[in-house]
């Protein structure tokens, strides 16, 4: 499938903040998605964490809601070159809804409704760096930008941020997602400038 972007122009900050190597900042919020936008109601979404030994954790829309909320405000950073400073969130850490999980694993691949896939290891959820978000800007999360709710990962690429997120399947092995088996990097870290293979 292939990208729906051959990427963004825009200015560069010219305060302190930073920008990733080649980046520019933008004041919209693009819309990039690699299929059709699902539409899914609040009552109607579930999440799941899956383990490697198969057990599940479930949290439906009253239950995901009625767990303690941060309100992280970070920079977002796409693969296609642009970069949004200061965005504003609210959602649940995956420090709490992995907190009574056990398990061994060491990887995750994020499942979104739709069909799309992400990978990360799982470190890279925990200790306040990632949160499953379902309000942006003091408002319910669009459809368009991953609502009812999304993965929010700040210090990686936007593409692992799956939109729409469905199921976290806890893995002992690393299994690439929907980009990463297309050629984008394994990790996508902005700040080296990890977006394809070998980079």
């Amino acid at each position: 499938m292939p990208i729906v972007s051959r990427g963004f122009h825009g200015r560069r900050p010219t305060d302190d903040r930073k920008l990733p190597p080649g980046q520019f900042e933008t004041f919209d919020f693009p819309v990039l998605s690699a299929g059709p936008t699902p539409r899914v109601a609040q009552e109607d979404w579930e999440l799941d964490v899956t383990t490697e030994d198969g057990a599940r954790h479930s949290w439906d829309w009253a239950a995901f809601t009625a767990l303690p909320m941060e309100t992280p405000t970070v920079d977002l950073h796409c693969v296609t070159r642009w970069s949004k400073f200061g965005t504003e969130w609210q959602g649940v850490s995956l420090d709490v809804l992995l907190g009574d999980v056990e398990t061994a694993a060491e990887f995750a691949l994020v499942h979104a409704y739709g069909g799309y896939t992400t990978n990360l290891p799982l470190e890279d959820l925990l200790d306040g760096q990632a949160w499953i978000v379902h309000r942006y800007d003091g408002e319910d999360l669009a459809p368009e930008h991953g609502g009812p709710a999304r993965l929010l990962v700040p210090h990686l690429y936007l593409w692992k941020s799956a939109k729409w997120v469905r199921r976290i399947e806890l893995r002992l092995d690393d299994e690439p997602g929907f980009w990463e088996s297309a050629g984008y990097h394994d990790y996508g870290d902005p700040w080296r400038e990890q977006r394809y293979q070998g980079d």
